[in-house]
Parts: structure tokens; sequence; C-alpha cells
């Protein structure tokens, strides 16, 4: 088995796994999580964003080439389980553990920066470096950071981006490559992909409504969550199962029968040797895009047929955290693991549930998990899904 021995979160609920929980608990819905701001979109126009609101800690001086809020993010998660990721390098050593990122923008928002501002001068900014804006940059500067010399590599598929870096580091322990694996990502909001989703016409004007009739789009999210992986019991958390496809259906749009999301979730059951039975909640993608939910509601409805869990999208608290998304879900996954508070509500104060969607279990009303088992979804562009499934033992 491969254990979660330690878990670090930043996003727009929290500023560490502690405040994400308590926030959790308030049933906050979007407009107390996320915020309304006028300076990404073009020509001044407002759009909700998941903003982390907290002042995130300093690149250190020696390693200044890395600084953007997108390593911020991250620094400010991997602080919070820097011991036990100390305490795993004088374990194991530095050649035996892996570092793998997931991110969709990387440092893209100092290149914008940087380019408007050489467009007006014709000088770079002195704080600008060409691999800020690398996609590989995450787990570059991780690397550089901790001095390790394991396996290192970023993974950009999009809005699987973290999944995939989760499954890659389980895969290195299980396969005898590394004894453990520092695994996540991190993203950062920045123009391009909010002005690309709002291009798509995927943005939503007002706070994003997973599965309500009257959804319209996505908001856009920042984030970053970091596990530490280990081959050792080092806790009584661990990844069951994980499964991926690739349908390949449409460049940005889902298969509409979600048949590529239903392949994942069921290798994530395979993997992991259980039923539909066993699942006692789906963290759901659930973007609240038109396409996306009915997709999904679909796969979901035809693979736990009688046996529907209670579910529930997350992207409402935290916005559309984009390469970053399925680490933030599966760290909220855990604190309904191991912390017994209210499963997250969907919210349909504002416009009710999309009647034209398969009849799933949307939670609504408060309750519990009752088996200590979770499937998190997160499906991308390009027909690129994952799905990952976690228990405790």
């Amino acid at each position: 088995m491969v254990y979660i021995t330690a878990i670090g979160a930043i996003n727009s609920l929290g500023n560490s796994l502690n405040e994400i929980r308590q926030n959790l608990t308030k049933q906050y819905c979007a407009p107390h999580c996320l915020i309304e701001e006028n300076n990404w979109l073009l020509n001044n126009k407002k759009t909700w964003v998941g903003k982390v609101k907290a002042d995130l800690p300093k690149i250190p001086t020696r390693l200044s080439q890395y600084s953007t809020r997108n390593n911020q993010l991250l620094y400010g998660a991997y602080l919070q389980i820097q011991s036990d990721i100390d305490n795993a390098i004088l374990r194991y050593g530095d050649k035996r553990i892996a570092i793998i990122m997931g991110t969709s923008t990387s440092g893209i928002h100092e290149g914008d920066v940087n380019l408007k501002h050489y467009l007006q001068t014709n000088i770079h900014l002195p704080t600008f470096s060409y691999n800020q804006q690398e996609l590989g940059d995450p787990s570059c500067f991780l690397t550089a950071l901790l001095g390790l010399k394991g396996p290192s590599y970023t993974i950009s598929t999009a809005c699987t981006s973290s999944a995939k870096a989760i499954i890659s580091g389980k895969r290195l322990i299980e396969s005898g490559i590394v004894d453990a694996a520092i695994v996540g990502g991190a993203d950062s909001l920045s123009r391009m992909p909010i002005n690309g989703f709002n291009a798509l016409e995927s943005l939503s004007a007002n706070p994003c409504m997973p599965f309500a009739q009257n959804r319209n789009g996505i908001n856009i999210g920042e984030a970053s969550a970091v596990f530490l992986l280990t081959k050792e019991e080092t806790s009584n958390m661990v990844i069951l199962g994980t499964g991926e496809s690739s349908d390949a259906h449409h460049i940005s749009s889902p298969h509409p029968e979600g048949l590529g999301a239903q392949k994942a979730m069921q290798a994530a059951l395979d993997n992991a040797r259980l039923t539909t039975n066993d699942i006692g909640y789906i963290n759901l993608h659930g973007t609240a895009t038109i396409l996306n939910d009915l997709a999904e509601s679909k796969a979901v409805y035809r693979l736990f047929n009688q046996n529907l869990p209670p579910c529930s999208s997350t992207k409402h608290l935290t916005g559309h955290t984009l390469g970053s998304a399925a680490a933030t879900e599966l760290a909220i996954s855990t604190l309904l693991l191991d912390q017994n508070i209210y499963l997250p509500q969907q919210d349909f104060s504002v416009s009710p549930f999309d009647e034209n969607l398969d009849k799933i279990n949307i939670v609504t009303k408060r309750m519990t998990l009752n088996t200590p088992i979770i499937m998190s979804n997160s499906f991308a562009f390009g027909g690129n899904n994952a799905s990952l499934i976690i228990g405790k033992i």
C-alpha cells in the first residue's frame, strides 16, 4: 500500500488544513469563499475568483529565480509539512524521494507582467527569469529547495495535472524506484486562463452553481496542495486505487455520455479491488458548466446504478483551481475522512437542481461519511480523465 503521511494545503477556503477544515464545517456557499475582482478580464470586467487572501511566504533569496506566486502557493503548502519531509529525507536519503507536481499555468502570470513591462520600456523586469513560466518550474523549485536527487518532474494535463502527479508518485513507490514521493500541485490566478475560459463562454459572471438548473460556467481559483507519500505504514490513510482514461472526444468538451469519465472511475475501483458498494462519498469534478455536469451525472449514474453514494462538487468553495484541482479536492477529501465533518453540500438556494441531469445522490443536507472510502474525480480538456480513491485502514 501507499500511505498518505502528511498533507499541506492552501486555497480560498483557508491558509492551512486546519483553517480549511474549520471553514468546511460552516457549510459556506460561494459568496463567502469567492471574491469579485475587476483586474483579470479584459476591459476591466468583473469576475468571481477563488483567491488566496493570506500573505504568502517569500521564496528564499538564494532561489529568487523561482520567485512566482505559483511557487509561493506551493511553498506555503510545503512549509506546513516541512518537518515530515525532513524526516523522510533523513530516513530514505536524497536519492530515494521523488518530487512530482502538477500545474496548468505555472508562472505565466509573471511572464504576462514582464511582457507588458517590456513592451512599454524595452527592458525586462529585474525580477523576471524565463524559467518562471516554464511548466517544469514547480518541481524544479522544490528540488532546488530540498537538494533532492531522485526523480523530479512536473505534469501538465490541464485539470488532471495534480491527479496524474499523485498517480505517478504512487507508481514510483510501488515499482521500488523510490521509497517516498512529494506530490501535488499548484496554480495561481492569471489573465491567460481566465480570459481563455471567458473566450470559450465557460466563465460564469456569478458565483458558480454546480448541477443547478441555471448554472452557466466556472469560476477560476488558485490553490496548492502537497502530499508526502511513503511505502511504510506511517498513517492510517492510504491511496486505495487510481484510474485514468483518455477518450479524446474533443479538445475542450467532455464526451457527452461521460464514457471516459466512467472508464476512469471503473479503473480506480478495479485498481483498488473495490465495488461501487464500497464508496462512501464522491467528490465530483462538478465544474458547473452545462456539458461537464451533464456528462459526469450520466457517468456516475450509469456506473453506480442502484448503489449511488452521496456526492457533491466543492468548486463553489474554491473555484476551479485548474492543475491543482485534483490535489486540492483530495486534500478536502482527507479532511472528510479524518475529521468526521459534514459532507460538502451543494447549494440550490439560488437555482434548483437541474432535472435534465441524471438523478445522482447530491448532498443537500447535513450528513457525515458512513463508509470511510472516498472517490475524487478530475476530468480535463482533451478527454483526459482521472479518478482517485482514498480510505482509512
